[in-house]
């Protein structure tokens, strides 16, 4: 059969023999346990993020390689930040603002370079999640604002699954 790929994306430090890795290499017959040890070693830095690894299985004497990714680019922003999760109103919310160096740091840990084209990649990453670059921290008066438009928004959201229930005539049961 030869070398099989298993690619999973796993907390790090806390991968477990259940799925998604336990499902793929259930069959192969490794073993998964010292198998999803090595991975939480090799990922214990990375707590708190999703880490691609790569696991890559000689099917005949069941040796294997494991090879760890980088985050993707909004966890890296988001742990730099200390973020749960982003805006989810880019361009209306901020949820915080990195300085230029901690985008390039982040250029860097991705790509291990923080040239132009790949800090433009960072900063694109940021605006998505509604973090800016260098614009200085969120001010007391942004958090109340930012807090106001997504109470507006969730009684907008019931508003409307009310009128669409209301709108709904109830089911009559058929004798």
């Amino acid at each position: 059969m030869g070398k099989v790929t298993v690619e999973a994306l796993v907390d790090g430090g806390k991968a477990t023999a259940g799925p998604p890795i336990g499902n793929q290499l259930g069959p192969l017959k490794v073993n998964t346990v010292q198998i999803v040890k090595e991975i939480n070693e090799k990922t214990k830095e990375l707590a708190g993020m999703k880490v691609p690894v790569k696991i890559i299985v000689d099917t005949e004497t069941k040796k294997y390689n494991i090879i760890v990714g980088t985050p993707p680019i909004s966890a890296l922003i988001k742990k730099e930040l200390n973020l749960e999760k982003g805006s989810g109103e880019a361009g209306k919310i901020r949820a915080g603002d990195i300085t230029l160096e901690q985008a390039k740091r982040i250029a860097k840990a991705k790509f291990g370079s923080d040239d132009t084209p790949y800090l433009n990649q960072v900063i694109g990453s940021a605006r998505s999640l509604g973090v800016t670059v260098g614009k200085g921290a969120i001010t007391d008066e942004e958090r109340k604002a930012a807090e106001a438009e997504r109470q507006r928004m969730k009684a907008e959201a019931e508003k409307k699954a009310e009128a669409k229930g209301k709108a709904a005539p109830a089911a009559t049961p058929s004798k």
